[in-house]
């Protein structure tokens, strides 16, 4: 009895570790930010063409950006003041280009970007950023699309001391 016990202890304990391992880096909060595309709670913004824009948050909801007239289709800018310094996760509606730029206007380079995830085809952009703590500018397009929505996640809820 105490062997089958223990069996299910170690079975169960492995499983744990395992689903904080490799699986992190494709679930990187997908299912949350899958939910969250799906069923909101959803603020509309519309982008700015110039400047910082109307500011979003990684506060659990959707934010309906209308994107505006910019050179080579539609696009535009929104803000994101970021408390933490850690990755973050932006989670996109649609596959429109969006670029990161910090609060002395530097491009911040993606650790990871794609356009699907397997988990949830709402999913169409899916880009892992390390942000520190400041004003940044997230800039879409140019699209031919009139809007795109916008979800940011902390990157996975196991922080790795990114400190």
């Amino acid at each position: 009895m105490k062997n089958k016990l223990l069996s299910a202890v170690l079975l169960s304990a492995s499983l744990l570790v395992s689903a904080c391992g490799d699986d992190a880096e494709e679930s990187t909060g997908d299912e949350e930010g899958c939910e969250h595309l799906q069923e909101g709670p959803a603020v509309s913004v519309t982008a700015a063409v110039s400047g910082t824009g109307p500011a979003v948050s990684n506060d659990h909801k959707r934010y309906d950006i209308a994107l505006v007239d910019v050179t080579g289709g539609k696009g535009g800018a929104v803000s994101f003041a970021v408390a933490e310094a850690t990755d973050y996760v932006l989670f996109t509606s649609a596959p429109v280009p969006v670029k990161v730029t910090n609060g002395s206007g530097a491009t911040v380079e993606f650790e990871e970007s794609t356009n699907s995830s397997t988990l949830c085809s709402d999913i169409q952009g899916r880009h892992i950023v390390p942000l520190t703590v400041g004003t940044h500018t997230l800039t879409f397009g140019p699209s031919t699309l009139s809007s795109v929505s916008l979800v940011i996640e902390e990157s996975g809820e196991h922080d790795h001391d990114h400190e």
